[in-house]
């Protein structure tokens, strides 16, 4: 494998399962690492500040992109979203993978900055009517919020033909999609671009 770590952004609309399948992606490898992004949203019940997320005040959010100590950033209803520079540079530059779960928007704002050292990966429910299915089955969310959502999907699936990769999450197989992934990367690890290092000793 390469000796510097890979960026994987994992992005899908809401209903296509990212986190469930991040979940059993780190599951089954667990020497990936998951970096922690900073929201200006409030926390939910039970969850706790640098576990979930690192919850900022909008001023204080702002200050980071303005001290360009932000990877990339959205916003999305109303609150900011963002993965901090130090944290993921830390993580690849000590030979870990590195994963991502964040919006299409970032995930794009990523690629664009990091090239090669990000493979992408857009999860999709295995049809419009599946991921609608999911989310009314949630029971948490008002019908405004869930058209809301199911236009969102339609502009954000829009930007799959821009992602290195994508997978379908059908129900009940959250493990053999994490599996899928996994062989991604492994493969991504052994490209000829990221094993050029090991090349080069040869002729040391």
């Amino acid at each position: 494998m390469s000796k510097r770590g890979i960026v994987i952004v994992i992005s899908g609309p809401s209903g296509s399962g990212k986190g469930t399948v991040v979940k059993e992606l780190r599951a089954i490898c667990p020497t990936m690492q998951v970096s922690v992004s900073a929201t200006t949203r409030q926390p939910r019940e039970g969850e706790q500040n640098g576990v979930e997320y690192y919850f900022k005040t909008r001023e204080e959010f702002e200050g980071l992109i303005e001290r360009g100590e932000v990877l990339e950033y959205t916003q999305y209803n109303g609150n900011y979203y963002g993965t901090l520079k130090s944290e993921a540079e830390r993580i690849i530059s000590e030979g870990d993978d590195l994963i991502l779960e964040i919006e299409v928007d970032g995930g794009g704002q990523i690629k664009r900055l990091m090239g090669r050292e990000c493979v992408s990966i857009m999860l999709i429910a295995p049809s419009a009517a599946e991921q609608e299915s999911r989310l009314r089955g949630r029971g948490t969310e008002s019908e405004e919020v869930i058209q809301g959502r199911l236009a969102r999907a339609k502009e954000e699936i829009k930007e799959a033909v821009n992602y290195d990769y994508i997978v379908v999450n059908e129900s009940g197989k959250q493990t053999e999609c994490a599996e899928t992934i996994l062989a991604i990367i492994k493969a991504e690890h052994c490209s000829s671009v990221r094993m050029s290092s090991y090349i080069a000793e040869y002729f040391e």
